[in-house]
């Protein structure tokens, strides 16, 4: 598998495919993906992208030279997916789009990754995971009643892309091998993962002209729904999505007369008494520590959750139990953290191998693998500015 992405959402396709054994080789740049220095680093290292491209091979090629195209053609040749996220027209442009990669592999299944997808009026936008987590309608649902349209902080758009395209990538080859079918393009745009997260809305405003707005932490489905502070100054938060755990709360708190109104009965109609619900169960929760509060609901079997921070994540038990959290060594800065992978299978486990490698760690043994090349011509492509040998330690 072939990787001629940036930052997120491409990458983290390969990343969810390369946890699970697919060889990826990522193909930077000479000046490498953005996600290098993006955000927090440490030791001039990003650490986001040391998560992105774990398990992955580093190679460093300009598509821009024609050596770099004829060098990516072969890779093409020997790959059963390439992915790449540059504006649509680029990889024609370079004699790398998928009418000419079709050629090179009747069998490649090429993934391509844009904000607004390969034809239509925003064609040639520039796209990010913001600009979908916009206009998408994300934004627009999310907040309060009385605040501004509210944008996530965290590549949302992006992961959800990614993990749509992991899904796109195994429909394909399933297709191919599995069904005797050939290779093909797969067209993802930012903004239509995303927007297709987002609930029945679209059916709900085409059948009754509603448009869903902004309601905080409740919904309009059922109530009590929302997030609500202990004594001792944490947070937990609560969902009554069945009537029978609804029913138990209310009896938990002192209320269960409430519990007998006929309006109770539906969730739809709960949340029209939000504040009514609230102030019960939020009056309650207020004179408990949390403890105490999660002990309660267990007791009843109502459901209960504490909000974490990422600290608090790493130090709970279930989390442990489950090894969502890994300690990998990495060649830069020695064991770090992150998260396990995405679900556990019992017959083919995945593994996070190592964390992102430096820029072009990979690509002698890569080109003099796949492709055969000499040292005298690897020089020479050095020299040219098409490739680049791996960056020493730092």
């Amino acid at each position: 598998m072939l990787e001629c992405a940036t930052i997120m959402a491409g990458p983290t396709i390969a990343m969810a495919l390369g946890d699970f054994g697919a060889e990826v080789i990522k193909v930077e740049h000479p000046q490498g993906d953005g996600l290098r220095m993006g955000g927090a680093s440490k030791n001039g290292h990003g650490l986001s992208y040391k998560v992105y491209n774990r398990n992955k091979r580093h190679v460093v090629l300009n598509l821009s030279k024609p050596e770099g195209q004829e060098i990516l053609r072969e890779l093409v040749k020997q790959s059963d997916v390439l992915i790449e996220n540059f504006r649509p027209g680029v990889m024609e442009r370079w004699g790398l789009g998928w009418t000419g990669l079709e050629k090179v592999n009747p069998r490649l299944v090429m993934v391509r990754v844009s904000g607004f997808g390969q034809f239509g009026p925003y064609a040639q936008r520039r796209g990010f995971g913001t600009l979908a987590e916009a206009m998408s309608g994300f934004a627009h649902i999310n907040g309060y009643p009385d605040g501004p349209p509210t944008l996530p902080p965290f590549g949302m758009a992006d992961g959800i892309a990614g993990l749509s395209g992991a899904y796109a990538v195994m429909l394909a080859l399933y297709n191919r091998d599995a069904r005797g079918g050939a290779g093909q393009m797969i067209d993802i745009a930012l903004i239509e993962p995303i927007f297709s997260l987002l609930g029945p809305q679209t059916t709900i405003y085409d059948q009754t002209g509603t448009i869903q707005g902004r309601t905080g932490n409740r919904t309009p489905n059922n109530a009590p729904r929302n997030i609500y502070p202990t004594r001792d100054g944490r947070w937990v938060g609560l969902s009554t999505a069945s009537l029978s755990i609804a029913e138990r709360l209310m009896r938990l708190v002192g209320r269960p007369d409430i519990a007998e109104e006929p309006w109770f009965r539906s969730g739809p109609e709960r949340a029209k008494h939000s504040d009514e619900l609230d102030a019960i169960v939020g009056g309650w929760i207020a004179q408990r520590d949390l403890d105490e509060v999660s002990r309660a609901f267990d007791e009843v079997g109502a459901a209960v959750a504490p909000v974490y921070d990422v600290a608090q994540v790493v130090a709970d038990p279930q989390y442990r139990a489950l090894d969502s959290v890994i300690t990998v060594n990495d060649d830069d800065l020695g064991p770090i953290k992150m998260q396990n992978l995405l679900f556990r299978m019992s017959a083919t486990p995945g593994k996070v191998r190592h964390p992102g490698r430096r820029l072009g760690q990979d690509t002698d043994e890569v080109l003099r693998r796949l492709l055969g090349l000499s040292d005298e011509r690897l020089k020479e492509l050095y020299d040219a500015g098409v490739t680049a040998p791996a960056r020493a330690k730092r």
